[in-house]
């Protein structure tokens, strides 16, 4: 009798075992459930907001407490409108005025805001280019309620563990399982009590069933095969919406300064695009060279400097002449001369003074003999003056110095270009033309810096000789910046050709989609921005054609489209 009793013993303590443990198991149930308390609600959606507009502005109001935040804007720019007086009528209760806030924003708080359902306000819009009334809804999200018939503080459905219906009552599919491996532990104790490997055995057998009938019950309506994909909750961050629109808060346009235009036909003349560089004028420009070459002496300023003015006549250097040595000797045998001529016509007027003092000789003599000293004199001068003397150099006219080639002591030629001076405001752009392009009508143009600045150009001259295989164009720049450079590349604009009609806008309204297409960013809700592939001609330096793809009277983002187009 012992040993039967200890071999029963043996045989159901393996499922006694996993029987305890299931047993707390449906109270830990899946990985980050947790069943002693409901878990907190998660918003799987944004802010409750009211979006309106008119013909003069749009306002979008975000609900966050008993807090409204309302972004008042143009309709047709976008522009934030931050100097208005808003009051707000909250359904049917008094006004409310709301207090304009640092950020350009107007806040709107009110008991009156919390609750659930639709909540009918009134925006009243006082502002010096217009008044304005916009009427619209809130909808606010109501609270989750509890299941009806459930007790307080009962465990929802979803988190009971499984049971099987018997006899119209519901049994909980563990109390089965436990009573399935007590019988089959007693069953097998008594049959095989006298072999200690089958009992062990049986003890595995019963623990596989049970583990199985545990798992592959698990909870009503899940699937643990394959995990369930949840979709991140929308909230109120910018993002690509299925159908490839964008969602673009409030918030984030004024920190993308997103601004747009309405669309409207224009009648527009055809373009044609050149190359060119910027020039200077030749009329305003010049170019400092020595004559005859030698060593640089600077002044007793010091050479001038890159971008400092200077007034026509003004010394810039001097040059010190290089002067043979058969020269020298030259000049100095004839300084020579000249000397010993002086000595010869000093002593002959010596004499004429004396004799003309005794009357011997008449005073005409002396008048001769002191002229012709005086000439000998002055001739002397010029020899010595020419052998010392160094060129002096001077500013040819009004402007900058835009070059400098030249340092103290150095030694420089007769063809060397010592100093470029250029008037600021006077520069040109020229240009080359390839192709077979009629350039005889050429009227307004335009330029781009490899920066993006924009140039005004007038036209001035077409060249009739071929430069490389290209057609030399000429056009002076009106009001020139002072961050233009002689040499700079341009992209010139020029119109040329019959007029013809179309959409005129800004070269940022039109970017590039993932496939290569031009796309401009129609503005369809005070939040919702949507995609438009369009087809495009250049019109000048900073605009474009849009010949299709879009309707006139359409809302185009002309600034923030690229920040727009990378939003996922």
């Amino acid at each position: 009798m012992f040993l039967l009793v200890r071999s029963l013993a043996r045989c159901l303590m393996a499922p006694l075992a996993l029987a305890s443990l299931l047993s707390v198991a449906p109270l830990a149930a899946h990985e980050g459930h947790d069943h002693g308390a409901p878990p907190a609600p998660v918003a799987t959606e944004g802010s409750p907001r009211v979006g309106l507009h008119s013909d003069a502005y749009e306002l979008v109001g975000i609900l966050r407490g008993d807090r409204l935040t309302l972004f008042l804007d143009r309709y047709a720019g976008n522009a934030p409108v931050t100097d208005a007086g808003l009051v707000v009528t909250i359904g049917t209760g008094a006004d409310v005025a709301a207090t304009p806030t640092p950020d350009g924003t107007y806040v709107v708080a009110s008991d009156r805001l919390v609750g659930a359902g639709p909540l009918e306000l009134v925006f009243a819009i006082t502002h010096s280019s217009g008044d304005d009334l916009l009427i619209g809804t809130l909808d606010r999200p109501a609270a989750p309620t509890p299941a009806a018939g459930a007790p307080a503080g009962s465990v929802p459905a979803a988190l009971q563990p499984a049971s099987v219906s018997i006899a119209g009552r519901p049994i909980p599919v563990l109390y089965l399982a436990t009573a399935g491996a007590l019988a089959l532990g007693l069953l097998l104790g008594a049959g095989l009590r006298r072999s200690r490997a089958a009992a062990s055995m049986a003890s595995l057998v019963a623990l596989l069933l049970i583990a199985g009938t545990v798992v592959t019950s698990a909870h009503e309506g899940h699937d643990h095969g394959d995990a369930a994909k949840v979709a991140p909750p929308a909230g109120d961050t910018p993002r690509r919406l299925a159908d490839g629109s964008v969602f673009a808060p409030k918030p984030t346009q004024r920190l993308l300064d997103v601004r747009t235009q309405v669309t409207k036909t224009e009648e527009v003349r055809k373009t044609v695009a050149l190359v060119g560089r910027v020039i200077a004028d030749p009329n305003r420009s010049g170019q400092v060279q020595s004559i005859t070459g030698g060593r640089i002496v600077a002044p007793d300023g010091g050479l001038p400097r890159l971008g400092q003015a200077v007034r026509r006549g003004e010394i810039l250097a001097s040059v010190e002449q290089a002067v043979p040595q058969a020269d020298r000797t030259t000049i100095a045998e004839r300084v020579g001369e000249i000397e010993q001529q002086i000595a010869m016509v000093e002593a002959k007027l010596k004499r004429s003074r004396g004799l003309a003092e005794r009357a011997i000789a008449p005073q005409s003599q002396v008048i001769d003999a002191e002229i012709e000293l005086d000439g000998l004199m002055r001739r002397r001068e010029i020899v010595g003056r020419i052998r010392i003397e160094p060129e002096v150099l001077r500013a040819p006219l009004d402007g900058v110095v835009s070059a400098v080639r030249v340092v103290a002591g150095q030694v420089v030629g007769s063809q060397d270009v010592l100093f470029q001076i250029v008037d600021p405001a006077g520069l040109w752009v020229e240009a080359l033309s390839y192709g077979d392009v009629d350039l005889s009508q050429l009227s307004g143009a335009s330029a781009l810096l490899a920066g993006g600045q924009p140039l005004s150009l007038s036209f001035r001259g077409i060249g009739r000789a071929l430069q490389q295989q290209a057609t030399l164009v000429q056009f002076a720049v009106e009001d020139a910046p002072a961050t233009v450079a002689i040499g700079q590349p341009v992209r010139v604009t020029a119109q040329n050709g019959a007029k013809v009609s179309g959409i005129v806008v800004a070269r940022d309204a039109v970017v590039r989609g993932s496939n290569g297409e031009a796309l401009v960013w129609r503005h369809t809700d005070p939040e919702r921005f949507e995609a438009r592939p369009v087809r495009t001609e250049p019109f000048d330096a900073t605009r474009l054609v849009i010949r299709s793809g879009i309707a006139p009277g359409e809302r185009i983002v002309v600034r923030g489209a690229e920040h727009l187009n990378q939003i996922r």
